[in-house]
């Protein structure tokens, strides 16, 4: 038997731009995150590639965090009792979604995954090389790039990479009803998805639907879990203060939607009561935390992710403030 961490993970730093790590809103945000009972935070980040279709990944120096930005997140996180999953991302300026990064799967398209696999192990190395010397306490290697995944023998040879510059435990974070396609989830330590199940057919869906829509969930990834001998995160789960966004939890384009405390807060509990206890399961990290957070007295008409000040919040400090401690797994 194996005593393994539970994460009661909040993400933090997702579309904060060059510099804003260090700003004082970032450093007073850090310190609300901390006060909900959170201990672990994933610090997320991207820098671009041209399109899905383009071969290299380069540093944008206009946008992407620096490595002095990301240093100073994760002291001043250390220094607030918090640990830090580094989360380096890549993105496609062109706006499409990252899972269709991707070339054909012929042998005219060879070259060009050899070519994208080698600058995104670049990538991802200098990620790992900063991580270890700032002390992470884990590294996400990849998120939601679902054309990728079937590459086994890449993924595993660049997580080896990874592995001989790191020694922290390692999670690959891939995408909700995804998870199964995924033949090299042995190579890392935790199996990471985006947990944005649609937990509701209707707007105001109650709690006791959102349980039973999870009961239908839970059995494939403790199979999951069983099937590779490792535990379950869920390295993205949430949805907004937004009506019906239980119905579609990934959601943040439907600007037009009325606002509904009562939707998200019973999202956020009926994930933590399906899951909380269970022992293939290592925990949360919610999506988002803002790295600047609007001021408490609008938390009542903001319709985005963030808790802050709101009933999803007491709900998750009603778990998160429960006694410390870690979860056994029977390997």
């Amino acid at each position: 038997m194996t005593i393994r961490p539970f994460f009661k993970g909040m993400t933090y730093g997702w579309g904060a731009k060059r510099g804003s790590y260090r700003q004082p809103y970032a450093v007073d945000s850090l310190h609300k995150l901390a006060a909900t009972g959170s201990d672990w935070i994933a610090l997320s980040f991207w820098t671009y590639q041209e399109d899905v279709h383009s071969t290299t990944i380069s540093f944008d120096y206009g946008y992407t965090m620096t490595d002095r930005d990301i240093a100073f997140a994760v002291k001043q996180a250390k220094a607030m009792g918090l640990k830090v999953c580094l989360k380096p991302v890549v993105n496609s300026r062109d706006g499409q979604w990252r899972a269709y990064i991707g070339f054909p799967d012929d042998e005219s398209g060879e070259d060009q995954w050899d070519a994208w696999f080698a600058s995104y192990t670049d990538f991802m190395c200098h990620y790992a090389e900063l991580a270890e010397e700032l002390g992470c306490e884990m590294l996400c290697v990849g998120c939601e790039m679902v054309k990728t995944e079937k590459h086994e023998a890449r993924w595993r040879e660049l997580i080896a990479r990874v592995r001989a510059i790191y020694t922290g435990p390692i999670t690959y974070n891939a995408n909700h009803g995804k998870e199964e396609g995924i033949a090299w989830f042995d190579a890392v330590d935790y199996i990471g998805t985006s947990a944005y199940y649609p937990v509701a057919d209707e707007p105001q869906a109650s709690l006791e639907t959102m349980l039973a829509r999870w009961a239908v969930q839970k059995p494939k990834l403790a199979a999951l879990a069983a099937k590779f001998g490792k535990p379950v995160i869920f390295m993205e789960v949430g949805c907004r203060s937004a009506r019906g966004c239980a119905t579609m939890p990934w959601d943040f384009e439907h600007r037009e939607l009325p606002r509904d405390e009562d939707e998200q807060a019973n999202f956020y509990a009926s994930a933590l009561q399906t899951f909380w206890d269970e022992p293939w399961f290592a925990g949360f990290f919610w999506w988002d935390w803002s790295v600047q957070l609007y001021p408490l007295e609008e938390a009542g008409s903001d319709r985005g992710f963030d808790i802050y000040g709101k009933k999803a919040a007491a709900v998750l400090e009603s778990y998160y403030k429960r006694e410390a401690g870690g979860r056994a797994l029977v390997r």
